[in-house]
């Protein structure tokens, strides 16, 4: 019996993997969130993301292995993650800004191989997690288990999100972020600062890269030169929903953890990486596409 059939008559094995897709999607979500404010706000994709997450992780790591419950990693990276950004902003990114794109590609790119190469000289290439010590929820007779962890890392994803949101909307570097965004001449013009927005912006993205890492940490396992996958799967997510649409992130990251999921079942969990990848150049064919009849549109 192939895995396919399998699904089709044990349907309780398709909840499995839903639940389990969802679950991570959500800390996609927050990857891709900060890939998409970056973006729209300063015109900078950062290959270097999937870093960050790692760094996040490796935080956790540390926390576990002096004793400390890595859940309380989860704020402890985010602030150590924040100034990480703002410092990287001030040395390395002001200097891309309103350049071209692709200086800002490769700028970043930089960073993320100068980060992979610091953390393995640091934590070694070794496989490694931080135990969350929570136990496994069983549902219908024990057919499907849900990890605590995994709803726990869902549940502060969601906080962390709406948090972002209330941020962005109610307090004034929020207000000055998204004036930024829509119009940087006239945010300059009006007063505001935009290298400071654009340095809180870098900080931001970093500091909820490192609450994803955080949990991915606690959820999986982390390594030096995990952080591609990661760095692929936020572009991904961002070019579905569209910079700056905060409910198309959300659904495209869900999505995205369900699909990999469903892949990983189906195709065997060592392509489960490469099917991201494969989606990916899917993705951007098919925006292609779109783009391209729009121009004909015009014309």
């Amino acid at each position: 019996m192939s895995d396919l059939d399998l699904l089709f008559q044990m349907p309780v094995l398709n909840v499995q993997l839903f639940l389990d897709g969802i679950l991570v999607g959500a800390i996609f979500v927050l990857s891709a969130y900060g890939m998409a404010l970056v973006w729209g706000v300063m015109n900078v994709i950062n290959i270097s993301q999937g870093e960050y997450v790692m760094i996040g992780g490796y935080v956790a790591v540390v926390f576990a292995k002096i004793g400390i419950h890595p859940f309380f990693a989860v704020p402890a990276a985010a602030v150590f993650l924040f100034a990480l950004g703002w410092l990287l902003y001030r040395l390395v990114i002001f200097r891309v800004v309103d350049r071209d794109l692709f200086v800002s590609l490769l700028a970043t790119f930089g960073l993320s191989i100068l980060i992979q190469q610091l953390l393995n000289q640091i934590f070694t290439a070794d496989v490694q997690t931080a135990n969350s010590g929570l136990d496994t929820m069983m549902f219908f007779n024990g057919m499907v288990s849900v990890a605590q962890i995994k709803l726990v890392s869902f549940v502060l994803a969601a906080v962390i999100g709406g948090l972002l949101v209330l941020f962005l909307r109610r307090s004034r570097l929020g207000q000055a972020i998204r004036a930024t965004a829509q119009n940087a001449r006239a945010a300059r013009i009006l007063g505001i600062d935009t290298d400071r927005v654009y340095a809180a912006t870098y900080a931001l993205n970093a500091a909820l890269c490192g609450a994803a890492g955080a949990l991915v940490a606690m959820t999986w396992v982390i390594q030096p030169f995990q952080g591609l996958a990661y760095t692929v799967r936020s572009f991904m997510i961002v070019v579905v929903a569209g910079v700056g649409n905060i409910g198309g992130v959300i659904v495209a990251g869900l999505g995205l953890g369900a699909a990999e999921n469903f892949a990983g079942f189906l195709l065997g969990a060592e392509f489960q990486v490469a099917f991201v990848f494969s989606l990916l150049v899917v993705v951007l064919l098919w925006r292609s596409y779109r783009l391209g009849r729009k121009r004909r549109y015009l014309r």
